[in-house]
């Protein structure tokens, strides 16, 4: 078992969500966030005043999946957040100890389903 998250572009989501589901994974947690990387954000002028914006919003991805469903999942991220340009993102997959789902109390690769 693997959580798999992906930091993207936020205009690449429906793209990065269609990928995903045509791999048969639409089980997903899906968060807005902020952050920076190589692109080091950009000046703004506000009034008159310079203002440097070095957080610029993302989307946060976070999935949890069974070993085979792994490559196809970073696949399907890979193909619908790919630009070619800087800021198209990163991925991250953890070993995940343990996964239990609340309503049936099952466990493991059962609970992932």
């Amino acid at each position: 078992m693997k959580k798999i998250e992906a930091i993207i572009q936020p205009e690449r989501l429906d793209d990065v969500k269609n990928e995903l589901f045509k791999a048969n994974i639409s089980k997903m947690t899906v968060y807005r966030v902020k952050g920076c990387g190589q692109q080091a954000g950009y000046t703004e002028s506000y009034r008159g005043k310079i203002y440097k914006v070095n957080l610029l919003s993302k989307v946060k991805l976070e999935i949890a999946v069974n070993d085979e469903f792994v490559q196809p999942t970073v696949d399907a991220i890979i193909k619908g957040a790919y630009t070619g340009n800087i800021g198209d993102g990163k991925i991250f997959i953890y070993d995940l100890a343990e996964c239990i789902r609340i309503r049936t109390k099952e466990k493991g690769e059962e609970a992932i389903g």
